[in-house]
């Protein structure tokens, strides 16, 4: 009987296990693709030669304002890599640093230290650029722009109103119900108030909101109106990035906020989709390591990717080691209070609360299969959002072991924060 060795990111270290290789089904990774080896020449290409749009240099002219909007430091997006050759570009057109400024989409995410701001956009580019966060809570920060079909108000922030272009960067991956990142979220959520965030989010309890849907995903159609009302009379750039499991850069999509992102998303199911034969009795999952499993509200990206591969029934063991506890006092009090996933879903249905909506994102899943966690998560705060917690991989699956049985096939997610199963039809 063969056992291997496996070495899977956790935290900022590695949890090791082995298992007997007549269990293994497959151990899934997302595809291939030839990083970029001249990101400036790739950056470059992708503003002069942008999809559906003028070039760059038809779109800034000597003395405009321009904000560039960022993620912040829950997102990994390189972001110190190429803003330092869009602010030299932006040099060059004749843009100076003062007139440029970053806007940090944190969407209802912790306001970012300046420290974790250098950090993001690199020294270079801190030291040139003003830097702000966008602040859900501050409600005179924000701009109305009307409200969606969806009856969403648009309070968008007043640091991209006063400018003459928007550029806005990020990354694309699959989302869990707004079907995937990048493009349109920038703004919203990205650097929207809090009660248009509540509201868009609260669409997400549709059967439609899913990962990798747009179409007739309520949550992006309305993110989509709620920016195209913004972009009546403010004029944006998209720039998205795509990078593989080692956060190297594979493709940038640049130009049209709609078009761009579109064709970003079609590449994303090429590198981030890994077909299945079938849904497989264990499930074993890390979600790449830190920052990705910094705290619960961040593992459950990961969560969501491992569903795809599990039978009903089935155990889903996660590697995370979540330094940051939950990540939200909201997804605590939500579950202390409403301790099934029938109840979370009855208590959002009535009153909709950001941070209480990852506690229905978590539990919804749980109807389906047993969540072990491999963490140094506090294990009664774990019970507390129903999960079981122990500390090594082999704790695990022999409790795994008991729920399935003996006889198991396991799948294998070294990436599982990237890649998304896809069963083969």
């Amino acid at each position: 009987m063969t056992t291997v060795e496996y070495k899977y990111k956790y935290g900022h270290g590695y949890k090791h296990f082995s298992l007997e290789q007549e269990h293994v089904l497959d151990e899934i990774k997302i595809a291939e693709f030839p990083p970029l080896t001249d990101l400036k020449a790739a950056v470059l290409d992708a503003i002069y030669h942008p999809i559906a749009s003028e070039p760059i240099d038809k779109l800034v002219k000597p003395g405009m304002k321009i904000a560039f909007i960022c993620n912040d430091s829950t997102r990994v997006a390189n972001t110190h890599d190429f803003m330092p050759i869009l602010v030299d570009e932006m040099n060059k057109l004749g843009v100076k640093d003062e007139d440029m400024k970053i806007v940090f989409a944190l969407g209802t995410h912790r306001v970012m230290s300046h420290e974790e701001m250098v950090e993001q956009v690199s020294e270079n580019v801190a030291a040139r650029l003003a830097m702000y966060n966008s602040d859900c809570n501050k409600h005179e920060d924000f701009n109305y722009f009307g409200a969606t079909s969806f009856g969403t108000p648009v309070l968008i922030n007043k640091l991209i109103c006063d400018v003459d272009l928007v550029i806005m960067t990020g990354t694309v991956v699959y989302h869990f119900f707004s079907g995937f990142g990048g493009g349109r979220k920038a703004v919203l959520p990205g650097v929207a108030a809090m009660e248009t965030v509540r509201r868009n989010h609260s669409l997400m309890m549709s059967p439609n909101s899913q990962l990798g849907k747009l179409d007739g995903n309520p949550v992006y159609e309305d993110q989509m109106e709620g920016v195209a009302l913004f972009a009546q009379k403010h004029r944006l750039f998209n720039f998205n990035a795509i990078l593989d499991a080692q956060k190297r850069f594979l493709k940038i999509f640049a130009g049209d906020w709609r078009q761009s992102h579109l064709d970003a998303c079609k590449f994303v199911e090429q590198v981030y989709g890994a077909p299945i034969s079938q849904p497989a009795d264990i499930v074993i999952a890390s979600c790449g390591g830190y920052p990705k499993d910094i705290n619960i509200y961040q593992l459950q990206k990961t969560m969501d990717n491992a569903w795809c591969a599990v039978r009903e029934g089935g155990v889903v063991i996660i590697l995370g080691e979540c330094e940051e506890g939950s990540g939200s006092a909201a997804l605590e009090k939500a579950l202390q209070e409403n301790p099934s996933p029938d109840a979370i879903k009855a208590a959002l249905a009535k009153k909709f609360v950001i941070g209480a909506h990852k506690a229905f994102a978590i539990t919804r899943l749980m109807k389906k299969a047993k969540f072990i966690l491999v963490s140094a998560l506090d294990k009664k705060l774990a019970q507390d959002l129903l999960f079981e917690a122990v500390d090594d991989v082999d704790a695990a699956i022999a409790r795994a072991e008991e729920i399935v049985g003996p006889d198991y096939k396991i799948l294998l997610m070294p990436q599982g924060s990237l890649t998304v199963p896809v069963l083969k039809k």
